[in-house]
Protein backbone atom coordinates (compact mmCIF):
# COMPACT_ATOMS: atom_id res chain seq x y z
CA UNK A 1 0.00 0.00 0.00
CA UNK A 2 1.36 3.45 -0.90
CA UNK A 3 0.99 5.98 1.87
CA UNK A 4 0.36 9.69 1.45
CA UNK A 5 0.16 12.44 4.09
CA UNK A 6 -2.23 11.22 6.81
CA UNK A 7 -2.85 8.16 4.54
CA UNK A 8 -5.73 7.95 2.13
CA UNK A 9 -7.71 5.37 0.21
CA UNK A 10 -10.43 5.35 -2.38
CA UNK A 11 -13.23 4.30 -0.06
CA UNK A 12 -16.55 5.92 -0.90
CA UNK A 13 -17.33 9.08 1.00
CA UNK A 14 -19.83 8.73 3.83
CA UNK A 15 -22.13 11.55 4.86
CA UNK A 16 -21.62 12.85 8.34
CA UNK A 17 -24.70 13.55 10.43
CA UNK A 18 -25.53 17.11 11.32
CA UNK A 19 -25.78 17.80 15.01
CA UNK A 20 -29.02 19.55 15.84
CA UNK A 21 -29.51 23.27 15.44
CA UNK A 22 -26.70 25.60 14.23
CA UNK A 23 -25.87 26.87 17.72
CA UNK A 24 -25.75 23.31 19.01
CA UNK A 25 -22.95 22.57 16.57
CA UNK A 26 -20.76 25.04 18.47
CA UNK A 27 -20.70 22.62 21.42
CA UNK A 28 -21.82 19.17 20.20
CA UNK A 29 -19.09 18.19 17.76
CA UNK A 30 -19.22 14.36 17.61
CA UNK A 31 -19.10 12.56 14.27
CA UNK A 32 -20.92 9.22 14.23
CA UNK A 33 -19.19 8.09 11.03
CA UNK A 34 -15.55 8.28 10.03
CA UNK A 35 -15.16 11.37 7.78
CA UNK A 36 -14.27 11.14 4.12
CA UNK A 37 -10.78 12.07 2.98
CA UNK A 38 -11.31 15.78 2.25
CA UNK A 39 -13.05 16.55 5.52
CA UNK A 40 -10.52 14.52 7.50
CA UNK A 41 -7.65 16.49 5.97
CA UNK A 42 -9.52 19.67 6.87
CA UNK A 43 -9.86 18.68 10.53
CA UNK A 44 -6.19 17.68 10.69
CA UNK A 45 -5.16 20.98 9.13
CA UNK A 46 -7.14 22.94 11.72
CA UNK A 47 -5.50 20.98 14.56
CA UNK A 48 -2.01 21.57 13.14
CA UNK A 49 -2.73 25.29 12.63
CA UNK A 50 -4.03 25.46 16.21
CA UNK A 51 -0.82 23.91 17.49
CA UNK A 52 1.30 26.40 15.52
CA UNK A 53 -0.45 29.49 16.89
CA UNK A 54 -0.55 28.14 20.45
CA UNK A 55 3.19 27.55 20.48
CA UNK A 56 3.67 30.96 18.84
CA UNK A 57 1.70 32.51 21.71
CA UNK A 58 3.63 30.47 24.29
CA UNK A 59 7.13 31.08 22.94
CA UNK A 60 6.89 34.74 21.93
CA UNK A 61 7.93 35.99 25.39
CA UNK A 62 11.30 34.23 25.10
CA UNK A 63 12.12 36.03 21.86
CA UNK A 64 11.68 39.41 23.57
CA UNK A 65 13.03 38.27 26.95
CA UNK A 66 15.58 41.03 27.38
CA UNK A 67 12.96 43.71 26.61
CA UNK A 68 10.48 42.27 29.12
CA UNK A 69 13.20 42.02 31.79
CA UNK A 70 14.16 45.66 31.22
CA UNK A 71 10.56 46.93 31.12
CA UNK A 72 9.57 45.39 34.46
CA UNK A 73 12.96 45.72 36.13
CA UNK A 74 13.09 41.96 36.63
CA UNK A 75 16.14 40.00 37.55
CA UNK A 76 17.03 37.16 35.22
CA UNK A 77 16.10 34.69 37.98
CA UNK A 78 12.63 36.22 38.20
CA UNK A 79 12.14 35.81 34.46
CA UNK A 80 13.23 32.17 34.80
CA UNK A 81 10.72 31.81 37.64
CA UNK A 82 7.95 32.94 35.28
CA UNK A 83 8.91 30.15 32.89
CA UNK A 84 9.17 27.58 35.68
CA UNK A 85 5.77 28.49 37.13
CA UNK A 86 4.10 28.56 33.71
CA UNK A 87 5.41 25.12 32.79
CA UNK A 88 4.67 23.63 36.21
CA UNK A 89 1.07 24.85 36.04
CA UNK A 90 0.87 23.54 32.47
CA UNK A 91 2.13 20.15 33.63
CA UNK A 92 -0.76 19.66 36.04
CA UNK A 93 -3.17 21.07 33.48
CA UNK A 94 -1.98 18.28 31.17
CA UNK A 95 -3.22 15.75 33.71
CA UNK A 96 -6.61 17.49 33.64
CA UNK A 97 -6.53 17.07 29.85
CA UNK A 98 -6.59 13.32 30.40
CA UNK A 99 -10.32 13.81 30.97
CA UNK A 100 -10.59 14.47 27.22
CA UNK A 101 -11.19 10.72 26.90
CA UNK A 102 -14.51 11.36 28.67
CA UNK A 103 -15.27 14.97 27.71
CA UNK A 104 -13.94 14.93 24.17
CA UNK A 105 -11.11 16.91 22.65
CA UNK A 106 -12.52 19.46 20.22
CA UNK A 107 -14.15 21.85 22.71
CA UNK A 108 -10.99 21.92 24.83
CA UNK A 109 -9.09 23.02 21.72
CA UNK A 110 -11.63 25.55 20.45
CA UNK A 111 -12.31 27.40 23.68
CA UNK A 112 -8.72 27.08 24.85
CA UNK A 113 -7.76 29.04 21.73
CA UNK A 114 -10.20 31.77 22.73
CA UNK A 115 -8.84 32.11 26.26
CA UNK A 116 -5.21 32.04 25.11
CA UNK A 117 -5.83 34.63 22.41
CA UNK A 118 -7.49 37.02 24.84
CA UNK A 119 -4.76 36.60 27.46
CA UNK A 120 -1.92 37.20 25.01
CA UNK A 121 -3.66 40.06 23.19
CA UNK A 122 -4.97 41.99 26.18
CA UNK A 123 -3.57 40.47 29.38
CA UNK A 124 0.19 40.04 29.14
CA UNK A 125 0.98 43.28 27.22
CA UNK A 126 -0.94 45.28 29.84
CA UNK A 127 0.28 43.49 32.96
CA UNK A 128 0.67 46.18 35.64
CA UNK A 129 3.88 44.78 37.11
CA UNK A 130 6.11 41.71 37.10
CA UNK A 131 3.90 39.86 39.61
CA UNK A 132 0.88 40.44 37.40
CA UNK A 133 2.81 39.24 34.38
CA UNK A 134 3.76 36.03 36.24
CA UNK A 135 0.15 35.30 37.21
CA UNK A 136 -1.17 35.90 33.70
CA UNK A 137 1.54 33.74 32.13
CA UNK A 138 0.66 30.97 34.61
CA UNK A 139 -2.94 31.12 33.37
CA UNK A 140 -1.71 30.90 29.77
CA UNK A 141 0.39 27.89 30.78
CA UNK A 142 -2.64 26.22 32.38
CA UNK A 143 -4.85 26.63 29.32
CA UNK A 144 -2.16 25.57 26.89
CA UNK A 145 -1.23 22.58 29.04
CA UNK A 146 -4.75 21.29 28.42
CA UNK A 147 -4.99 22.18 24.74
CA UNK A 148 -1.58 20.85 23.80
CA UNK A 149 -2.59 17.39 25.04
CA UNK A 150 -5.97 17.48 23.29
CA UNK A 151 -4.43 18.36 19.89
CA UNK A 152 -2.22 15.25 19.47
CA UNK A 153 -5.17 13.16 20.70
CA UNK A 154 -7.22 14.56 17.81
CA UNK A 155 -4.38 13.87 15.38
CA UNK A 156 -4.28 10.26 16.58
CA UNK A 157 -8.06 9.89 16.24
CA UNK A 158 -8.05 11.06 12.61
CA UNK A 159 -4.91 9.14 11.52
CA UNK A 160 -4.76 5.33 11.25
CA UNK A 161 -1.48 3.72 12.23
CA UNK A 162 -0.20 3.34 8.67
CA UNK A 163 -0.31 7.12 8.28
CA UNK A 164 0.38 8.02 11.89
CA UNK A 165 4.00 9.14 11.57
CA UNK A 166 3.16 11.58 8.77
CA UNK A 167 0.23 12.94 10.75
CA UNK A 168 2.35 13.30 13.88
CA UNK A 169 5.08 14.84 11.74
CA UNK A 170 2.64 17.59 10.84
CA UNK A 171 1.59 17.95 14.48
CA UNK A 172 5.18 18.12 15.73
CA UNK A 173 5.75 20.85 13.18
CA UNK A 174 3.43 22.88 15.42
CA UNK A 175 6.02 23.81 18.07
CA UNK A 176 8.71 24.08 15.42
CA UNK A 177 6.68 26.28 13.07
CA UNK A 178 5.48 28.21 16.11
CA UNK A 179 9.11 28.88 16.95
CA UNK A 180 9.83 29.74 13.32
CA UNK A 181 6.92 32.19 13.27
CA UNK A 182 8.25 33.77 16.48
CA UNK A 183 11.76 34.28 15.13
CA UNK A 184 10.61 35.32 11.65
CA UNK A 185 8.13 37.91 12.92
CA UNK A 186 10.44 39.33 15.59
CA UNK A 187 13.51 39.47 13.34
CA UNK A 188 11.41 41.38 10.78
CA UNK A 189 9.47 43.73 13.07
CA UNK A 190 11.40 44.39 16.28
CA UNK A 191 13.10 47.44 14.82
CA UNK A 192 9.68 49.13 14.57
CA UNK A 193 7.56 47.26 17.16
CA UNK A 194 7.62 47.03 20.94
CA UNK A 195 7.62 43.78 22.87
CA UNK A 196 3.95 44.43 23.67
CA UNK A 197 3.21 44.60 19.93
CA UNK A 198 4.95 41.26 19.41
CA UNK A 199 2.66 39.63 21.99
CA UNK A 200 -0.40 41.26 20.45
CA UNK A 201 0.46 39.83 17.01
CA UNK A 202 0.43 36.35 18.58
CA UNK A 203 -2.87 37.03 20.37
CA UNK A 204 -4.59 38.15 17.16
CA UNK A 205 -3.33 35.03 15.38
CA UNK A 206 -4.82 32.79 18.07
CA UNK A 207 -8.20 34.52 17.83
CA UNK A 208 -8.30 34.20 14.03
CA UNK A 209 -7.70 30.45 14.27
CA UNK A 210 -10.30 30.26 17.07
CA UNK A 211 -12.97 31.58 14.69
CA UNK A 212 -12.04 28.94 12.11
CA UNK A 213 -12.04 26.12 14.68
CA UNK A 214 -15.27 27.31 16.30
CA UNK A 215 -17.28 26.64 13.14
CA UNK A 216 -15.28 23.89 11.45
CA UNK A 217 -13.60 21.56 13.97
CA UNK A 218 -15.25 18.20 14.76
CA UNK A 219 -14.15 14.97 16.49
CA UNK A 220 -14.98 11.28 16.36
CA UNK A 221 -17.66 9.90 18.64
CA UNK A 222 -16.13 7.93 21.57
CA UNK A 223 -17.22 4.57 20.16
CA UNK A 224 -15.21 5.26 16.99
CA UNK A 225 -12.10 6.79 18.51
CA UNK A 226 -11.83 4.11 21.22
CA UNK A 227 -10.66 1.51 18.69
CA UNK A 228 -7.34 0.77 17.01
CA UNK A 229 -7.44 1.62 13.32
CA UNK A 230 -4.47 0.30 11.36
CA UNK A 231 -5.47 1.62 7.93
CA UNK A 232 -8.44 3.37 6.37
CA UNK A 233 -9.53 0.01 5.00
CA UNK A 234 -10.58 -0.78 8.58
CA UNK A 235 -13.26 1.92 8.49
CA UNK A 236 -16.21 -0.33 7.81
CA UNK A 237 -15.19 -2.71 10.61
CA UNK A 238 -14.53 0.13 13.07
CA UNK A 239 -17.96 1.62 12.40
CA UNK A 240 -19.62 -1.79 12.73
CA UNK A 241 -17.87 -2.51 16.03
CA UNK A 242 -18.79 0.95 17.36
CA UNK A 243 -22.43 -0.06 17.66
CA UNK A 244 -21.60 -2.57 20.35
CA UNK A 245 -18.95 -0.70 22.37
CA UNK A 246 -19.57 0.18 26.00
CA UNK A 247 -17.61 3.42 26.22
CA UNK A 248 -17.66 3.63 30.02
CA UNK A 249 -16.35 0.08 30.31
CA UNK A 250 -13.54 0.87 27.86
CA UNK A 251 -12.42 3.86 29.94
CA UNK A 252 -12.21 2.05 33.28
CA UNK A 253 -8.67 1.69 34.62
CA UNK A 254 -7.15 4.00 32.00
CA UNK A 255 -4.75 5.78 34.36
CA UNK A 256 -3.55 2.50 35.86
CA UNK A 257 -2.96 1.06 32.39
CA UNK A 258 -0.81 4.05 31.45
CA UNK A 259 1.48 3.70 34.48
CA UNK A 260 3.75 1.29 32.59
CA UNK A 261 7.47 1.53 31.93
CA UNK A 262 7.03 1.67 28.16
CA UNK A 263 4.66 4.66 28.47
CA UNK A 264 6.19 6.57 31.39
CA UNK A 265 9.79 5.70 30.47
CA UNK A 266 9.33 6.71 26.84
CA UNK A 267 7.72 10.02 27.84
CA UNK A 268 10.61 10.78 30.17
CA UNK A 269 13.15 9.78 27.50
CA UNK A 270 11.81 12.13 24.83
CA UNK A 271 11.58 14.92 27.42
CA UNK A 272 15.30 14.77 28.26
CA UNK A 273 16.14 14.24 24.59
CA UNK A 274 14.54 17.62 23.89
CA UNK A 275 16.58 19.54 26.49
CA UNK A 276 18.56 21.24 23.71
CA UNK A 277 15.31 22.15 21.97
CA UNK A 278 14.00 23.69 25.20
CA UNK A 279 17.31 25.53 25.53
CA UNK A 280 16.89 26.89 22.01
CA UNK A 281 13.36 28.12 22.73
CA UNK A 282 14.05 29.65 26.12
CA UNK A 283 17.70 30.67 26.10
CA UNK A 284 19.16 31.17 22.64
CA UNK A 285 18.47 34.91 22.71
CA UNK A 286 20.07 35.27 26.15
CA UNK A 287 22.94 32.91 25.24
CA UNK A 288 23.93 34.69 22.05
CA UNK A 289 23.37 38.14 23.58
CA UNK A 290 25.62 37.48 26.58
CA UNK A 291 28.25 35.30 24.88
CA UNK A 292 28.53 36.75 21.38
CA UNK A 293 26.89 40.18 21.75
CA UNK A 294 24.02 39.43 19.34
CA UNK A 295 20.93 41.63 19.34
CA UNK A 296 17.49 40.06 19.83
CA UNK A 297 16.90 40.33 16.09
CA UNK A 298 20.18 38.68 15.11
CA UNK A 299 19.73 35.83 17.62
CA UNK A 300 16.19 35.17 16.38
CA UNK A 301 17.39 35.28 12.79
CA UNK A 302 20.02 32.63 13.60
CA UNK A 303 17.41 30.40 15.24
CA UNK A 304 15.40 30.44 11.99
CA UNK A 305 17.94 27.99 10.54
CA UNK A 306 17.17 25.51 13.30
CA UNK A 307 13.39 25.76 13.04
CA UNK A 308 13.21 25.68 9.24
CA UNK A 309 15.45 22.59 8.98
CA UNK A 310 13.56 20.86 11.79
CA UNK A 311 10.15 21.52 10.20
CA UNK A 312 11.19 20.04 6.85
CA UNK A 313 12.80 17.02 8.52
CA UNK A 314 9.68 16.28 10.58
CA UNK A 315 7.57 16.02 7.43
CA UNK A 316 10.10 13.93 5.48
CA UNK A 317 10.73 11.60 8.44
CA UNK A 318 7.00 11.03 8.92
CA UNK A 319 6.47 10.16 5.26
CA UNK A 320 9.48 7.83 5.20
CA UNK A 321 8.48 6.10 8.44
CA UNK A 322 4.97 5.43 7.12
CA UNK A 323 6.32 4.23 3.78
CA UNK A 324 8.63 1.70 5.48
CA UNK A 325 6.13 1.04 8.32
CA UNK A 326 8.80 1.21 11.04
CA UNK A 327 9.62 3.83 13.69
CA UNK A 328 12.56 2.61 15.75
CA UNK A 329 15.31 2.78 13.07
CA UNK A 330 14.43 6.43 12.45
CA UNK A 331 14.53 7.24 16.16
CA UNK A 332 17.96 5.67 16.62
CA UNK A 333 19.47 7.20 13.47
CA UNK A 334 18.06 10.62 14.33
CA UNK A 335 19.31 10.47 17.91
CA UNK A 336 22.83 9.47 16.89
CA UNK A 337 22.98 12.23 14.25
CA UNK A 338 21.69 14.90 16.62
CA UNK A 339 24.23 13.82 19.25
CA UNK A 340 27.08 14.29 16.77
CA UNK A 341 25.96 17.79 15.74
CA UNK A 342 25.16 18.77 19.33
CA UNK A 343 28.67 17.78 20.40
CA UNK A 344 30.14 19.93 17.61
CA UNK A 345 27.94 22.85 18.69
CA UNK A 346 28.99 22.41 22.32
CA UNK A 347 32.67 22.40 21.40
CA UNK A 348 32.20 25.70 19.52
CA UNK A 349 30.28 27.28 22.42
CA UNK A 350 33.44 28.70 24.04
CA UNK A 351 35.12 30.00 20.89
CA UNK A 352 34.59 33.75 20.41
CA UNK A 353 35.66 33.45 16.78
CA UNK A 354 32.82 31.06 15.88
CA UNK A 355 30.90 32.74 13.08
CA UNK A 356 27.21 33.20 12.45
CA UNK A 357 27.11 30.73 9.56
CA UNK A 358 29.06 28.08 11.45
CA UNK A 359 26.31 28.12 14.06
CA UNK A 360 23.69 28.21 11.32
CA UNK A 361 24.90 25.01 9.67
CA UNK A 362 25.27 23.27 13.02
CA UNK A 363 21.66 24.19 13.78
CA UNK A 364 20.59 22.79 10.42
CA UNK A 365 22.23 19.46 11.33
CA UNK A 366 20.68 19.37 14.80
CA UNK A 367 17.28 20.35 13.40
CA UNK A 368 17.31 17.70 10.65
CA UNK A 369 18.26 14.80 12.91
CA UNK A 370 15.94 15.91 15.72
CA UNK A 371 13.08 15.87 13.22
CA UNK A 372 14.12 12.39 12.10
CA UNK A 373 13.70 11.29 15.72
CA UNK A 374 10.62 13.13 16.91
CA UNK A 375 7.92 12.48 14.28
CA UNK A 376 8.39 8.67 14.36
CA UNK A 377 8.59 8.83 18.17
CA UNK A 378 5.20 10.55 18.45
CA UNK A 379 3.67 7.89 16.19
CA UNK A 380 5.29 5.07 18.14
CA UNK A 381 4.22 6.57 21.48
CA UNK A 382 0.54 6.74 20.51
CA UNK A 383 0.77 3.17 19.18
CA UNK A 384 2.37 2.08 22.47
CA UNK A 385 -0.52 3.70 24.36
CA UNK A 386 -3.04 2.02 22.03
CA UNK A 387 -1.47 -1.34 22.80
CA UNK A 388 -2.62 -0.97 26.42
CA UNK A 389 -5.99 0.73 25.78
CA UNK A 390 -6.97 2.74 22.69
CA UNK A 391 -9.81 4.34 24.66
CA UNK A 392 -7.24 5.92 27.01
CA UNK A 393 -5.25 7.74 24.32
CA UNK A 394 -5.74 11.19 25.87
CA UNK A 395 -4.82 9.72 29.26
CA UNK A 396 -1.54 8.41 27.85
CA UNK A 397 -0.85 11.75 26.19
CA UNK A 398 -1.66 13.49 29.49
CA UNK A 399 1.07 11.41 31.15
CA UNK A 400 3.47 12.52 28.41
CA UNK A 401 2.30 16.15 28.69
CA UNK A 402 2.78 16.17 32.46
CA UNK A 403 6.28 14.67 32.29
CA UNK A 404 7.54 16.88 29.47
CA UNK A 405 6.36 20.08 31.16
CA UNK A 406 7.85 19.05 34.49
CA UNK A 407 11.17 18.46 32.71
CA UNK A 408 10.88 21.89 31.04
CA UNK A 409 10.18 23.54 34.40
CA UNK A 410 13.04 21.75 36.18
CA UNK A 411 15.50 22.41 33.35
CA UNK A 412 14.53 26.11 33.29
CA UNK A 413 15.10 26.30 37.05
CA UNK A 414 18.54 24.70 36.73
CA UNK A 415 19.86 26.94 33.95
CA UNK A 416 20.79 29.86 36.29
CA UNK A 417 22.24 27.34 38.77
CA UNK A 418 24.54 25.78 36.16
CA UNK A 419 25.08 28.97 34.14
CA UNK A 420 25.84 31.18 37.15
CA UNK A 421 27.33 33.88 34.94
CA UNK A 422 24.10 34.68 33.13
CA UNK A 423 22.37 36.35 36.10
CA UNK A 424 24.91 39.18 36.62
CA UNK A 425 25.28 39.64 32.85
CA UNK A 426 21.54 40.01 32.27
CA UNK A 427 20.85 41.93 35.48
CA UNK A 428 23.80 44.35 35.39
CA UNK A 429 25.64 43.86 32.09
CA UNK A 430 23.81 46.62 30.14
CA UNK A 431 24.07 48.96 33.13
CA UNK A 432 27.83 48.38 33.43
CA UNK A 433 28.34 48.72 29.68
CA UNK A 434 26.47 52.05 29.64
CA UNK A 435 28.40 53.29 32.68
CA UNK A 436 31.70 52.34 31.02
CA UNK A 437 30.84 54.31 27.90
CA UNK A 438 29.70 57.42 29.80
CA UNK A 439 32.41 57.39 32.45
CA UNK A 440 35.31 56.51 30.16
CA UNK A 441 37.32 59.79 30.63
CA UNK A 442 36.64 59.83 34.38
CA UNK A 443 37.65 56.20 34.72
CA UNK A 444 40.92 56.92 32.91
CA UNK A 445 41.68 59.71 35.39
CA UNK A 446 40.87 57.50 38.39
CA UNK A 447 42.98 54.65 37.01
CA UNK A 448 45.92 57.05 36.54
CA UNK A 449 45.79 58.10 40.23
CA UNK A 450 44.40 55.09 42.15
CA UNK A 451 45.97 55.92 45.54
CA UNK A 452 44.74 59.51 45.44
CA UNK A 453 41.15 58.64 44.57
CA UNK A 454 41.12 55.78 47.07
CA UNK A 455 42.03 58.34 49.74
CA UNK A 456 39.42 60.83 48.47
CA UNK A 457 36.74 58.07 48.57
CA UNK A 458 37.17 57.79 52.36
CA UNK A 459 35.61 61.23 52.83
CA UNK A 460 32.16 62.61 51.98
CA UNK A 461 32.39 65.06 49.04
CA UNK A 462 31.82 68.08 51.34
CA UNK A 463 34.27 66.96 54.03
CA UNK A 464 37.51 66.44 52.12
CA UNK A 465 40.44 67.99 54.03
CA UNK A 466 41.71 71.17 52.30
CA UNK A 467 45.26 69.81 52.09
CA UNK A 468 44.09 66.65 50.32
CA UNK A 469 41.87 68.67 48.03
CA UNK A 470 44.77 70.95 47.11
CA UNK A 471 46.94 67.91 46.41
CA UNK A 472 44.24 66.44 44.16
CA UNK A 473 43.86 69.72 42.28
CA UNK A 474 47.60 69.89 41.75
CA UNK A 475 47.93 66.29 40.50
CA UNK A 476 44.71 66.00 38.46
CA UNK A 477 43.62 69.57 37.78
CA UNK A 478 40.29 71.18 38.54
CA UNK A 479 38.84 70.10 35.17
CA UNK A 480 39.82 66.50 35.87
CA UNK A 481 38.24 66.60 39.34
CA UNK A 482 35.04 68.03 37.87
CA UNK A 483 34.99 65.24 35.24
CA UNK A 484 35.29 62.61 37.96
CA UNK A 485 32.69 64.36 40.12
CA UNK A 486 30.11 64.42 37.30
CA UNK A 487 30.66 60.71 36.62
CA UNK A 488 30.18 59.60 40.23
CA UNK A 489 26.85 57.74 39.59
CA UNK A 490 28.45 55.76 36.76
CA UNK A 491 31.61 55.14 38.75
CA UNK A 492 29.47 53.85 41.62
CA UNK A 493 27.86 51.32 39.24
CA UNK A 494 31.30 50.23 38.06
CA UNK A 495 32.56 49.87 41.63
CA UNK A 496 29.53 47.79 42.67
CA UNK A 497 29.08 45.58 39.63
CA UNK A 498 32.04 46.07 37.31
CA UNK A 499 34.25 43.30 38.70
CA UNK A 500 31.29 40.92 39.00
CA UNK A 501 30.22 41.51 35.40
CA UNK A 502 33.79 41.27 34.15
CA UNK A 503 34.24 37.89 35.84
CA UNK A 504 30.86 36.69 34.58
CA UNK A 505 31.83 37.64 31.02
CA UNK A 506 34.93 35.52 31.37
CA UNK A 507 33.04 32.54 32.83
CA UNK A 508 29.95 32.74 30.62
CA UNK A 509 31.04 30.65 27.60
CA UNK A 510 32.27 27.83 29.83
CA UNK A 511 29.11 27.89 31.95
CA UNK A 512 26.91 27.61 28.88
CA UNK A 513 29.10 24.86 27.51
CA UNK A 514 28.44 22.84 30.68
CA UNK A 515 24.70 23.21 30.10
CA UNK A 516 25.00 22.12 26.47
CA UNK A 517 26.85 19.00 27.67
CA UNK A 518 23.87 18.28 29.95
CA UNK A 519 21.65 18.48 26.85
CA UNK A 520 23.91 16.03 25.00
CA UNK A 521 23.66 13.63 27.96
CA UNK A 522 19.86 13.80 27.67
CA UNK A 523 20.09 12.74 24.03
CA UNK A 524 22.33 9.80 24.95
CA UNK A 525 19.93 8.62 27.68
CA UNK A 526 17.07 8.63 25.17
CA UNK A 527 18.51 5.75 23.14
CA UNK A 528 17.88 2.78 25.50
CA UNK A 529 14.19 3.65 25.86
CA UNK A 530 13.61 3.18 22.12
CA UNK A 531 13.79 -0.57 22.73
CA UNK A 532 10.80 -0.43 25.13
CA UNK A 533 8.36 0.97 22.58
CA UNK A 534 6.02 -1.02 20.38
CA UNK A 535 6.74 -1.62 16.70
CA UNK A 536 9.05 -3.51 14.41
CA UNK A 537 12.66 -2.84 13.48
CA UNK A 538 12.39 -4.60 10.10
CA UNK A 539 10.27 -3.11 7.28
CA UNK A 540 9.73 -6.63 5.95
CA UNK A 541 8.28 -7.85 9.26
CA UNK A 542 6.15 -4.70 9.54
CA UNK A 543 4.75 -5.27 6.05
CA UNK A 544 3.94 -8.86 6.95
CA UNK A 545 2.09 -7.69 10.08
CA UNK A 546 0.01 -5.26 8.01
CA UNK A 547 -0.95 -7.97 5.52
CA UNK A 548 -1.97 -10.34 8.30
CA UNK A 549 -4.03 -7.57 9.90
CA UNK A 550 -5.84 -6.95 6.61
CA UNK A 551 -6.71 -10.63 6.31
CA UNK A 552 -8.03 -10.55 9.88
CA UNK A 553 -10.22 -7.53 9.10
CA UNK A 554 -11.66 -9.25 6.02
CA UNK A 555 -12.46 -12.37 8.04
CA UNK A 556 -14.21 -10.35 10.76
CA UNK A 557 -16.23 -8.35 8.22
CA UNK A 558 -17.27 -11.59 6.51
CA UNK A 559 -18.37 -13.00 9.85
CA UNK A 560 -20.37 -9.87 10.63
CA UNK A 561 -22.00 -10.08 7.19
CA UNK A 562 -22.87 -13.72 7.64
CA UNK A 563 -24.42 -12.94 11.01
CA UNK A 564 -26.66 -10.26 9.51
Amino acid sequence: MTTTPFTSDDSPARPSPQTGRPLGRLWRRDLDAYPERGRRYGYLAIVVLTTVVLYYALYIQYAVATSIITHYGMSYRYFVTISVVGNAVGAFASLVAGLADRWGRANLVVYGLLVTGLLVLFGLPNAPDKAGYLVLFAVVGFVEGIVLVATPALIRDFSPQLGRATAMGYWTMGPVLGSLVVTTVTSSTLDSSSWQDELRYAGVSALVVFVVALFALRELAPSLRDQIMVSLRDRALVEARAKGIDVDQQLRGGWRQMMRLDVVGSAFAISIYLLLYFGAVGNFVVYFATTFGYSEQRANSLANWYWAANAIALLVAGLASDRLRVRKPFMVAGAVGSIVFSVLFTLDATRPATGYYTFAWLFVGIGVFSGLTYAPWMASFTETVEKHNPAATATGLAVWGWIIRIVVAVSAAFVPIVVTSVTPLVDHGPQVAAASRTAGPALAIVDAHPALFAQLATYPPTAVPPALLAQAAQQVGLAGLQTVQKAQPQLTVLREYGTQVQQASKDNPGNWQTWWWVCVAGQLLFLPFVFLMTGRWSPKRARSDAEEHQRSVERELAALGAGG
